[in-house]
């Protein structure tokens, strides 16, 4: 008796998965709810499981597309099948070793080249045109090399002289010129469809500012090892940012609000997206009611939902609703940006890396670590004036820190 596997519904918007990788093998005994195989939809990855113990019978290939409820594999009764089934590939082995060592005699009994000597009139021929009698096929008595033989291989010089130039012709290009296709994965396209969607059907802008570093720096330095024994986890500069983010959209509400059909739609509260660079791509988790919490909390939260995002196990409820979103590409070394608004909501910041430059301070040039800060906002929702001010006032948050502390 075998039970039918088949794939799960995993949310209410996806009609389809791909089936990304088999973690067990046909044939494999397995257990009751022993994970089987990921299954990958357009936003997370989901572990299929045994819904009996038995035989693993494999009907689906890894990198197939499959409809919610089409059936992936079938679990068997019992285990002792596969040890059967290998034991007649086991001895064929020998004679597919018999055939391969026989292969070259075969090879080397049909090879019949005629050996012989020119006629001494065929040598001098032969001689004074240059060419290597060994490389003439004689059609005389015993493969004897006759006169006519050798004013053919006269004749027949020149048409040789393409191959002399064959191995200059294939050194020519320098390096490998392969070229690797693959399939993209749900994510990968979902991710393409929306980000062309979102430069199509927004009216987005970009701007910038430039934020000093070392009032946070100084904090961190002098509180991070108490920091760390008391919370258990590491401060960061994303917990800033996302504090300081929090802070100024309540400033500016149009910042953390969205368009839905002929009506704007603002948000009481702070739902923060933090995009994170997953082994599949792209993910954008988000921390809820990010307004509410502390620097410590915010630390933890990013920290969880990172190593969520590294295992691929990140749900698709933990990944829907953010109300604005935060991107840091100063971890790859990026200097400055336009980031992709997150829709459906209206702006994002982008962080970028810590580079020490000389900046003016009260009349002096001084050397101080600067990070470029960008804001892309869809302009229909977001006026110029509201999107300069709230990047000013996020600003202003991380060069004094103590207000995020304070609340002022």
């Amino acid at each position: 008796m075998s039970l039918e596997i088949k794939v799960p519904p995993v949310g209410e918007s996806i009609t389809e998965v791909v089936l990304s990788r088999w973690i067990k093998n046909d044939g494999d005994v397995v257990e009751m709810d022993e994970v089987i195989a990921e299954l990958e939809s357009d936003k997370a990855t989901f572990e299929l499981t045994a819904e009996q113990a038995g035989t693993l019978k494999t009907i689906a290939a890894e990198g197939d597309t499959l409809a919610i409820g089409a059936v992936v594999c079938k679990i068997e009764d019992g285990g002792a099948a596969p040890a059967k089934a290998d034991a007649p590939k086991a001895e064929e082995k020998p004679v597919v070793a018999e055939e391969k060592t026989s292969a070259p005699v075969a090879e080397k009994s049909g090879d019949s080249y005629a050996s012989g000597t020119p006629s001494p009139a065929a040598g001098k021929i032969l001689a004074e045109k240059g060419i290597d009698s060994a490389a003439v096929k004689g059609t005389g008595i015993d493969g004897r090399i006759t006169k006519d033989d050798a004013v053919k291989a006269e004749a027949g010089k020149k048409p040789e002289a393409p191959k002399a130039s064959t191995p200059a012709a294939e050194a020519a290009p320098a390096g490998s010129r392969s070229e690797r296709r693959e399939k993209m994965s749900p994510l990968r396209r979902t991710v393409a469809k929306r980000l062309v969607a979102v430069k199509n059907e927004t009216a987005m802008l970009t701007t910038f500012n430039e934020v000093n570093m070392k009032p946070i720096m100084d904090l961190r330095g002098k509180y991070k090892d108490q920091f760390k024994e008391k919370f258990g986890v590491g401060l960061g500069f994303m917990s800033f940012f996302t504090k300081a983010v929090t802070e100024a959209l309540k400033d500016f509400p149009a910042v953390n609000g969205r368009i839905e059909g002929e009506e704007l739609v603002y948000n009481n509260f702070a739902d923060i997206s933090i995009a994170v660079s997953a082994p599949k791509g792209l993910v954008v988790p988000v921390i809820r009611n990010a307004e509410s919490m502390t620097l410590a909390q915010i630390e933890k939260s990013v920290l969880e939902l990172a190593l969520k995002a590294r295992d691929s196990k990140l749900t698709i409820e933990e990944m829907t609703g953010g109300t604005f979103t935060i991107t840091n590409g100063g971890v790859f070394g990026s200097m400055m940006s336009t980031p992709i608004i997150n829709a459906p909501q209206s702006a994002i910041l982008g962080m970028h890396n810590i580079v020490e430059r000389p900046v003016a301070e009260k009349g002096e040039v001084v050397i101080r670590p600067m990070m470029y800060v960008a804001l892309s906002y869809d302009h229909r929702i977001i006026d110029g004036r509201e999107s300069v001010g709230f990047l000013v006032r996020v600003k202003q948050l991380l060069e004094d820190p103590a207000r995020l502390l304070l609340g002022v």
